[in-house]
């Protein structure tokens, strides 16, 4: 979902980040219809376990790329305005509203869903996105040197991607309130995402973003995304190698806390948008996914209900995996067109107060 808005500036728009937004979209709707409507006994086999780790890559996808569009619109604010704390502001204010507005996704759950109200406490990855970036946003702000907002942005990303083993078995945390707590670490049923370490994937895209701001040439930043595609890689294949070294915790599970599952998807992340460059640079005309990028907040708040709630109740756990995979892609489809709907709506209601705002041609 696209926290931040991504700035048009010079001249062209970065349509593979929407693209890579997109499939980001997509592999979303995949994971939480897989998880809704698939029946119990289908999900011991290879398929379903390999499609689940497919799609737990889309959460972080959405976090990277919110970290990313937070260095591209802070930066793009400097450059009009000339004033850095202001530009921070500006960003951490946006920051705040993803924030207010993940209480308001969880009362329309309550009330649609007719669930406990203990639900309007749940922490999704809206509560932590939100937060995040007016953190990102607020460091941003804080440190004028490029390099040395490079420096900050990392050590905060290895910073919370080496404390999470820690944090999740600290008992200093234990007397905190679980609404409180479920914000650090997980708690079951209260928390579905926890800054530790899910904030660090914000942190590691505001990298990738300045990176990308700087550029000023559309040959620069092929290179820039050859580059990123690299460095990616290379983290991603060393982090693989090291979760096979003794770890240094007393404990530390592979697919949640550790360090190197951090960092082997932030590799992966960052070699995606290299990917996505070569992908949909230089091609014309209009792309679906792109579509759905260019609205994926606007599914994301929608789709949720639709998958989980009431209106698709009679198929939660029914389908067999093969039948669901054909009704992820009915719904994929189903999905695309509201997006087209709700950009014809957007145009239609734009051009009409833009129609009353007009003089009369006689009073011209």
């Amino acid at each position: 979902m696209s926290a931040v808005p991504e700035p048009q500036h010079r001249a062209w728009r970065r349509g593979y980040l929407d693209w890579l937004r997109g499939l980001a979209v997509l592999v979303m709707i995949e994971a939480h219809a897989l998880d809704s409507w698939t029946r119990i006994d289908d999900r011991g086999s290879w398929q379903f376990a390999w499609a689940m780790i497919a799609g737990g890559m889309g959460a972080p996808l959405f976090l990277f790329l919110a970290g990313l569009s937070v260095s591209l619109s802070a930066g793009s604010k400097f450059r009009k305005t000339n004033n850095a704390p202001e530009a921070s502001r500006a960003v951490m204010r946006r920051g705040a509203e993803i924030f207010g507005l993940a209480f308001l996704f969880r009362l329309q759950a309550w009330i649609l869903g007719w669930a406990s109200p203990r639900t309007l406490l749940q922490v999704d990855i809206l509560n932590i996105m939100g937060p995040s970036i007016v953190a990102a946003a607020a460091l941003w702000g804080a440190v004028r040197s490029p390099r040395t907002r490079y420096a900050v942005f990392a050590a905060a990303t290895l910073a919370i991607a080496l404390l999470t083993p820690v944090v999740r078995l600290t008992p200093w945390l234990d007397p905190l309130p679980d609404p409180i707590e479920g914000y650090i670490r997980p708690i079951k049923g209260l928390s579905n995402f926890c800054f530790f370490p899910w904030s660090g994937f914000v942190f590691a895209g505001a990298i990738a973003g300045m990176q990308l701001e700087a550029v000023r040439q559309r040959d620069a930043e092929g290179r820039l995304n050859l580059r990123l595609f690299a460095v990616g890689a290379v983290i991603a294949v060393g982090a693989y190698a090291s979760s096979y070294l003794p770890s240094p915790y007393a404990r530390s599970e592979f697919w949640g806390s550790s360090p190197a599952f951090f960092m082997l998807r932030a590799g992966i992340l960052t070699a995606a948008v290299g990917i996505a460059y070569a992908w949909r640079s230089g091609r014309k005309g209009w792309s679906p996914v792109e579509q759905l990028g260019r609205n994926s907040f606007f599914i994301y708040w929608i789709h949720v209900e639709l998958v989980y709630g009431l209106i698709s109740l009679k198929i939660h756990k029914t389908l067999s995996h093969e039948v669901a995979w054909l009704a992820i892609v009915a719904f994929s489809a189903f999905m695309l067109t509201c997006s087209i709907a709700r950009d014809r709506v957007e145009a239609w209601w734009t051009a009409r107060r833009s129609a009353r705002r007009s003089p009369p041609a006689a009073a011209v």
